[in-house]
């Protein structure tokens, strides 16, 4: 595909953005009083019913939530999320009034829906949106009535992912047994006066202490000129801190004009993880109102530091992953993705893991997870649900991507908690990364890209490294032991194409030691629980090693100071058996014993909460024997990730079994603030056999033990 052409096709893309067809109706200089935005929730119960693609059913006999999936459907469909001979389609089916006169824009918003959308008003056809990740925005202004009359609203889905044209995204997942279809988040009817505002992006300039916001209005078919009122308050208080009125700002019929201002804010306060502070920009252009949130933040990647740098100063990412679209299968799911006190205490439950960030893994959840994210304080890396490998049935197109970054950006680019792109998931097509060049240049805030396995296209971009250094059991003989990370530098492994520009890295996959729910082993790491404890082990055991294993490599990866962030794998996914191979069998799982009260599996929350912890430490000691007596010295690494010095004492213990001390040692230590240092103690092992345990930990005033443990055998002299 020519440069020429992505750009025509990307400036084509902009000029339909928003959707809404032009309309004839009076300038603003005829002083006509425009009606404000009115936006009529669509959200609720509706009608569904199975069928073909090409006739509407003629009847609806179940009932469905929207937003969800069409597998919550009363009474239930079977076979849902397969490809069945019981239908190519699902239809859904509301009515609804308007109050009043329909008034010059009328636009029907569908945030989210699969796979494909077809949409009826009063049974004629209004357009069809086949993404299935971004909104569809649909002009229902000829078709729409108002005063009180009855709306009749249809829309139709294909009913698996076969149902998206070849080339466009459909989100494969080798890992993914169903896919789900349904309208999963909100539906709305906008309607406005003359001077629809499009789309509003706000782009933060925290070092002038000011917000520039570039308004796209689309204009009916005659030119007018009007006065656009712009408002900034405080999200929380609602206390005004900005303002700016532009007049006489002039429009041309069928073109959207953009309007570009820069509006001071009183005593700017930053948003960050640890101080999540939202404002509210309110946009009037006589005809329209539109609000959106944005918080006064920067970030970037330093590709000299090699570290990521939040509002001018460089930060630790540290956190996990969320795959919503692996969830949506799960038997445990139920409404928990839309309600958005579940999605509030998940984040805090996160948040109690010294988490700052969250990759939302191969696909977007609802809007109201971002909502969340802005207010909790998350940074979130928002992964394209596109995961190839090199074998995937689907191959989606330079040309058919294009028009979906487009759509995803445009969605998203106002939510503080967005700060990084990410293209896809280990997969080295050249079509992303040709893609995402023809649309980085529309977020003027310039945040990063990752694009997966294939070439990084930007200095200021950075790679994903996925270290699964236990997945050697899953294909050879020879497993992995954790001895083995004695030996290992600390530099993340990269793919080759991911080389090219040596650009910062984040591990955001590692371990391979995944444990369904109820303790058993996923399809992936039977042979690894089998190598490591035999065939007998008991769920209390693969636990508690999961949890201390987790808990090492998190360590390792985060004191050796080589990457820009640790996340781990998986915070929220699916749980099913692994008794069969994948996709059917489950291969991955979280960390949850109580999803509704969101309780984590005791030995994870205990252990690998201390190994994300801001200020950190490591025992540098991967044994799983020393001889009885042996003296050697061993190192502590305490790292730093707050932006003030830590001051406290390090402490080496050893423990026969998990309690009886046999040694101590302490040692003062002072921390620079993002720094590092690394403590030597000499160790004289204990003379009788036995299990041992190697504590370090850290003691502060006022503060909990921070602590790494490692297990260990004391064998005699003789073996």
């Amino acid at each position: 595909m020519s440069k020429a052409k992505i750009s025509r096709q990307v400036a084509a893309l902009l000029f339909l953005a928003g959707v809404a067809v032009f309309l004839g109706c009076a300038t603003a200089s005829s002083g006509t009083k425009a009606n404000p935005r009115r936006v009529i929730d669509l959200n609720g119960t509706w009608q569904i019913a199975q069928g073909g693609m090409d006739s509407m059913p003629e009847s609806f006999g179940h009932e469905v939530p929207v937003p969800g999936l069409v597998d919550m459907a009363e009474p239930a469909f079977e076979e849902v999320g397969f490809k069945s001979e019981k239908r190519q389609a699902f239809w859904y089916r509301r009515t609804f009034t308007v109050e009043g006169g329909i008034p010059a824009t009328a636009i029907l918003k569908i945030n989210k829906a699969k796979y494909g959308t077809k949409v009826f008003l009063n049974g004629e056809v209004v357009g069809e949106h086949l993404p299935c990740f971004t909104p569809a925005l649909l002009d229902v202004k000829k078709l729409l009535k108002g005063d009180g009359q009855e709306n009749e609203l249809v829309v139709r889905l294909g009913a698996n992912r076969e149902s998206v044209p070849e080339g466009r995204p459909a989100g494969w997942d080798f890992e993914k047994y169903k896919y789900i279809p349904g309208i999963y988040d909100n539906v709305e009817l906008i309607l406005c006066g003359r001077g629809h505002i499009a789309n509003v992006q706000t782009v933060p300039d925290i070092s002038a202490g000011k917000v520039k916001v570039v308004t796209e209005i689309q204009w009916p078919e005659k030119k007018g000129r009007a006065t656009v009122n712009y408002e900034i308050t405080e999200a929380r208080t609602g206390n005004q801190v900005g303002g700016l009125k532009q007049s006489n700002a002039a429009f041309e019929p069928g073109r959207t004009t953009k309007l570009d201002v820069e509006i001071p804010i009183e005593s700017c306060r930053l948003w960050s993880p640890e101080d999540p502070f939202l404002y509210e920009l309110k946009v009037n252009s006589g005809g329209d109102e539109v609000r959106v949130r944005f918080g006064m933040r920067s970030f970037r990647f330093d590709p000299k530091t090699r570290r990521a740098v939040l509002n001018g100063k460089p930060y630790y990412m540290r956190g996990t992953n969320v795959c919503v679209y692996r969830f949506f299968e799960d038997d445990s799911r139920g409404d928990k993705p839309w309600r958005k006190e579940w999605v509030r205490r998940l984040h805090q439950k996160f948040k109690s893991m010294h988490w700052n960030s969250i990759r939302y893994c191969i696909g977007f959840p609802p809007e109201i997870w971002y909502e969340v994210a802005d207010e909790e304080g998350f940074l979130i890396q928002d992964e394209f649900p596109i995961w190839l490998l090199d074998e995937a049935p689907e191959k989606p197109t330079t040309e058919k991507i294009i028009p979906e970054y487009t759509e995803w950006m445009r969605e998203r680019w106002n939510h503080a908690c967005v700060v990084i792109w990410d293209a896809q998931n280990e997969s080295r097509t050249p079509d992303t990364g040709k893609a995402l060049q023809a649309v980085r240049g529309l977020d003027l805030s310039n945040r990063p890209w990752e694009n997966g396995w294939a070439e990084p296209q930007n200095p200021t971009d950075f790679v994903e490294s996925h270290p699964y250094l236990f997945i050697r059991s899953w294909y050879s003989d020879n497993p992995f032991r954790l001895k083995e990370v004695a030996g290992m530098s600390g530099e993340p492994h990269l793919q080759e194409k991911q080389k090219a520009l040596g650009v910062p890295v984040v591990i955001n996959e590692y371990a391979w030691l995944w444990l369904t729910r109820d303790g058993n082993p996923t399809c992936l790491t039977d042979k690894v629980y089998k190598s490591l404890l035999g065939d007998d082990s008991t769920p209390a055991q693969r636990f508690r090693l999961y949890a201390r294993y987790l808990a090492a490599l998190t360590e390792f990866w985060r004191a050796h100071r080589q990457c820009a962030g640790v996340l781990h794998f998986c915070g929220l996914t699916y749980s099913r058996p692994g008794d069969k191979p994948r996709p059917e069998g489950g291969a991955t799982s979280d960390h949850f014993i109580d999803l509704e009260n969101l309780t984590f599996e005791p030995s994870f929350e205990r252990y690998v909460r201390d190994a994300f912890s801001p200020v950190g430490i490591m025992v540098d000691f991967w044994n799983e024997e020393a001889v009885a007596g042996d003296e050697r010295e061993l190192k502590v690494f305490v790292i730093n990730d707050l932006y003030e010095d830590w001051k406290g004492t390090v402490e080496l213990r050893i423990l026969r079994g998990r309690r009886e001390e046999v040694a101590r040692q302490s040692r003062p230590c002072t921390v620079e603030a993002l720094g590092r240092e690394v403590l030597s103690f000499k160790v004289k092992f204990p003379a009788e056999t036995g299990r041992y345990r190697l504590a370090a930990q850290l003691l502060s005033q006022g503060e909990r033990p921070i602590r790494s443990m490692r297990d260990f055998r004391i064998i005699a002299n003789d073996q």
